[in-house]
């Protein structure tokens, strides 16, 4: 071969590595050598080289130099679509060092007319520049020919790409920039946007939510696992978007069919251990119904399938094991609120199944289980009232939010102070807080309750106990810390935050409205009578600067109950106290006849005797002006007369209950002659028409078209002395429907002007316009009749246990021995037995219902009767 026809020069390098303006000038250069399609690769190297690092010199370069011009192509693109402007902006973030030179190559390449249009998937370079670039940069590309609203092939603008579903992190002004170009142009808003609005109003919730949680459980001393353990994902009520069920359901969606799929079945023998397991050692946890659940289920199998003993054992074993759970644990408030719910529930489960409820109604089922309502009841009432009666001195009686204005006022009685100097002072240790008074025990084992001042109290004792309230009020409180940031003496916020608490957990745990309504009527009126004769027995309280205080204070308590949306009928029970605060700030301006009168006719709360006690005691301030002998002998004339009238009614109430006695003791002797029908009732107590109209207003709070501040609860007997009667229990009241037995609260008010808790708290010196707001329209309720009724599977090993329930998890294997043979143990069955387990009609029941007797039964309720060697009183098909 000749050696001369090789040709041994080397290639043109026409992909260079890291290209520089002398190798390209070189390249280009007429007597290079190159021919235009080999220059044209180069160029088109040295562009894509440049874009990818953002090498502004090369750039330059290409674009000034004479020679490169006819090679320049700007639409070109690589094998994956992308035009030389976005390739230069993917490298945003690759070296920070080198962004804002990177920034001018995307300049440079727009004015030189690169192609601005999508790649293959619809991506632009404002999709890319979204993602990467600075704010600065998308402002140019908006602005030389990008659109806002293009699309990328599913369907995303380049806000989408930044905030699809949240704000990448740093790149929210890129988002509010493209957005607020977007809105200039007429857009509203798309799909994606509304459900990135969707998902951060539902993050900001939940860590509302969680911030509540927090706050109730360190007010009240909760366990985290409260709210975690009754459902996977505990989700609070005050979502706003959710509206209440409507009452649609069939007939069988109350009453199921007689079938053993809605029954549980037991044997009275194995009652105290499903007692144990489903009752004693259940775990309470929020709006978990299944305890409720499954007591129906074992109720109906006992009344449907077999006789009545059955089910007044069950009824009775159930009754009192819940009691025992709750009254072993009397200060635990999560097992007190989680049984509240359940056997409301459970009551709810009974009186809707009309297959049961005439028969449980005869047997006084339903009796037992409002008893044992009305006790858990109860309890929640004598853990707020204790709670209040720590704070009721200080934070209501003793607190006062303008106490610089009052330390100048002097009294009559102290003008001689100046030789208190010459008298030792004795420091007096503080009380116990059981000091104050005397326990009473209660007739039936419930929890004690504070009880009233005494109203003999001697001139001595008065000073000692104005000692020691004056020490207790400066003693710390558990709750100085909880939502308010005030370490001094505990006030009124104090006292609030424990009620805003307690609300909040009833609320959040679905305790029924209407029995919300009815424990804070309790309490309140409890709070009203005790602060009544704290201040008419304390002579230190009986002025007029005090009056003013307290005044000022008990607005705080009636504004708090406006903000949790509670009737107006709650705070109602504070009229008395309203009417002796301002008839101790008016009583010394009171100087002529008519103008006594005319006040004494709007007091309609007090009686002539609580008035002429505080004229008695009253402490005058220095040249304050007193009453006219005229109306102080008008006062005693008053007194008189209702001394009078007292013993008139006195024993006109003595006659009426020895007549209700003989009334009862004729109709207790027909009754056992004749045995009338279950249906009748007795003769109407006297009270039954106020009975029918309390009746009556709980009803109609369920009433969506009325207004809840037309409800009014049941009034206390008048009161003819001069203290009013806080141990006296306003009755619970339960909704004729049963199905609202169900119903749970509405939203939580929840203000955003309240900066340091989630939890309203009132402020004394804030306008009561936002607390009226609460209490008008209809009470807020939902109803959650299907939701009650979710029992999964793995609820059966509170009853058959875990390892028993377990195989209803699972198929159960055939218990054959695999040649054909019946295992031992098992009955033989007919063909047409096998045929219906065989198509799966074999869970039909043959319900056998014993005739009932006219009477309940005279057992003891401690004395359930276990079945001895009874077996299940189902007979086989």
């Amino acid at each position: 071969m000749n050696s001369s026809s090789l040709d041994l020069s080397p290639e043109p390098d026409l992909y260079p590595i890291y290209p520089t303006t002398a190798l390209i000038a070189v390249q280009l250069s007429s007597h290079s050598g190159l021919n235009p399609d080999q220059k044209a690769q180069l160029v088109r190297h040295c562009l894509t080289r440049a874009c990818i690092f953002g090498d502004l010199s090369i750039l330059q370069y290409i674009f000034s130099d004479p020679q490169a011009h006819p090679f320049i192509d700007l639409g070109l693109r690589d094998e994956d679509g992308v035009g030389f402007v976005s390739l230069t902006i993917q490298g945003f973030g690759s070296e920070l060092e080198r962004d804002v030179e990177r920034e001018e190559c995307v300049r440079l390449l727009i004015a030189q007319g690169a192609d601005l249009s999508a790649d293959k998937d619809g991506w632009t370079p404002l999709h890319y520049a979204a993602l990467l670039s600075p704010p600065t940069l998308v402002s140019h590309l908006m602005t030389h020919g990008c659109s806002p609203f293009d699309i990328t092939r599913r369907k995303l603008t380049p806000l989408d790409v930044v905030s699809a579903h949240s704000i990448l992190p740093g790149r929210n002004d890129v988002a509010l920039l493209i957005e607020e170009a977007m809105r200039g142009e007429g857009w509203t808003g798309g799909r994606l946007e509304e459900k990135r609005r969707i998902l951060e109003e539902r993050m900001k919730r939940k860590g509302k939510q969680q911030s509540i949680r927090d706050d109730v459980g360190k007010a009240l001393d909760i366990h985290p696992r409260w709210w975690n353990s009754g459902s996977d994902e505990f989700s609070l009520s005050e979502d706003s978007d959710e509206e209440p069920e409507e009452n649609d359901e069939d007939e069988s969606f109350y009453t199921p069919p007689p079938d053993y799929t809605n029954m549980l079945v037991f044997s009275p023998p194995s009652l105290p251990a499903i007692f144990d397991s489903l009752i004693t050692n259940y775990p309470p946890s929020a709006r978990n119904a299944q305890p409720a659940n499954l007591l129906y289920m074992l109720a109906r199998f006992a009344c449907l399938t077999c006789d009545h003993n059955w089910l007044e054992d069950f009824m009775l074993g159930a009754t009192e094991a819940i009691e025992d759970k709750f009254f072993s644990r009397p200060d635990d408030i999560t097992v007190l609120v989680f049984w509240l719910y359940n056997t409301t529930i459970w009551l709810h489960l009974m009186q809707c199944d009309k297959s049961i409820s005439e028969v449980c109604e005869l047997l006084g089922s339903f009796e037992l289980i409002e008893e044992t309502i009305n006790s858990v009841f109860v309890f929640i009432i004598r853990l707020a009232e204790r709670k209040i009666d720590e704070l009721l001195d200080s934070a209501l009686l003793d607190y006062s939010s303008l106490g610089s204005e009052f330390e100048s006022v002097q009294f009559e009685s102290e003008q001689w102070s100046f030789l208190r100097p010459f008298t030792g002072k004795k420091k007096m240790g503080q009380p116990p807080a059981s000091a104050n008074s005397t326990v009473r025990g209660p007739p039936s084992p419930l929890p004690i309750r504070p009880p009233s001042p005494s109203p003999s109290v001697s001139s001595f004792s008065s000073i000692r106990q104005s000692f020691r309230t004056r020490a207790s009020s400066s003693t710390t409180t558990p709750l100085q810390s909880l939502f308010s940031d005030n370490s001094q003496a505990p006030s009124p916020s104090h006292l609030t935050s424990y009620l805003t608490a307690l609300h909040t957990l009833l609320t959040l745990s679905d305790i029924n409205p209407a029995l919300i309504t009815q424990l804070w009527s309790q309490v309140m009126y409890w709070t009203s009578c005790e602060m009544f004769n704290r201040i008419l027995t304390r002579k230190k309280y009986i002025c007029r600067s005090r009056a003013v205080q307290i005044s000022m204070n008990l607005g705080v308590i009636e504004e708090w109950v406006g903000q949790m949306g509670l009737p107006r009928g709650v705070q109602s029970h504070f009229s008395p106290v309203r009417d002796l605060l301002n008839w101790l700030q008016c009583l010394s301006s009171i100087t002529e006849f008519p103008d006594l009168v005319a006040t004494i006719q709007t007091m309609k709360s007090i009686n002539p005797l609580q008035m002429r006690r505080a004229v008695r005691d009253y402490k005058y301030e220095v040249n304050e002006s007193r009453m006219t002998e005229e109306c102080i002998q008008y006062l005693t004339q008053l007194q008189k007369d209702w001394e009078r009238h007292r013993v008139k009614l006195g024993v006109e109430a003595l006659r009426k209950e020895m007549n209700d006695r003989d009334h009862e003791g004729s109709v207790s002797s027909s009754l056992h002659n004749e045995s009338p029908e279950p249906g009748n009732s007795s003769v109407l107590s006297a009270g039954s028409t106020e009975a029918l109209a309390a009746q009556e207003a709980i009803d109609l709070l369920f009433d969506h078209g009325t207004e809840k501040s037309n409800w009014e609860p049941a009034h206390p007997p008048q009161v003819l002395g001069e203290l009013l009667d806080s141990r006296y229990m306003l009755p619970l009241i339960f909704p004729s429907d049963p199905c609202m037995l169900s119903a749970r609260p509405g939203k939580i008010p929840v203000y955003e002007d309240d900066g340091r808790s989630p939890l309203p708290t009132p402020d004394p010196t804030r306008s009561a316009s936002r607390a009226s707001d609460g209490s008008r329209g209809a009470m807020s309720w939902y109803s959650t009749n299907r939701k009650v009724r979710e029992v999964s599977s793995g609820a059966l090993r509170w009853i058959d246990g875990a390892v028993a329930a377990s195989r209803w998890g699972r198929p159960v294997l055939d218990e054959d021995d695999g040649d054909g043979e019946q295992h031992p143990g098992r009955p033989e069955m007919s063909d047409e037995e096998e045929h219906e387990a065989e198509t799966g009609n074999g869970l039909r029941v043959d319900t056998r219902i014993t005739p009932l007797t006219r009477k309940r039964s005279t057992r003891n309720k401690a004395k359930a009767n276990t079945g001895g060697g009874e077996t299940t009183p189902v007979e086989p098909k």
